[in-house]
């Protein structure tokens, strides 16, 4: 059992934040003194505070520079086949 203490601002994690949870990805935006405003990447995409100290089932990684642009261009190009463009 890990906590939000071990996850540093700007980087995205592959996490099960319960045993039985799916694995998510999460991007820490902000650190204060005792809390951690993070972005959990599921449809729709949540934002949510958390303590430091609250528990979380496994941080499976932190993900390379390289994996999070990987991942942007995939979700950025599958965002954009849900909408339609507008016939005038």
């Amino acid at each position: 059992m890990y906590t939000y203490d071990l996850m540093e601002q700007g980087c995205h994690y592959l996490v099960k934040e319960k045993e039985d949870s799916p694995i998510s990805l999460i991007k820490v935006a902000v650190v204060t003194d005792h809390c951690l405003f993070i972005q959990r990447f599921d449809d729709p995409m949540e934002t949510a505070w958390k303590l430091k100290k609250d528990p979380i089932f496994d941080i499976i990684e932190c993900l390379s520079d390289d994996a999070v642009r990987a991942w942007e261009e995939e979700y950025n190009s599958s965002t954009d086949a849900y909408y339609e463009e507008d016939d005038d």
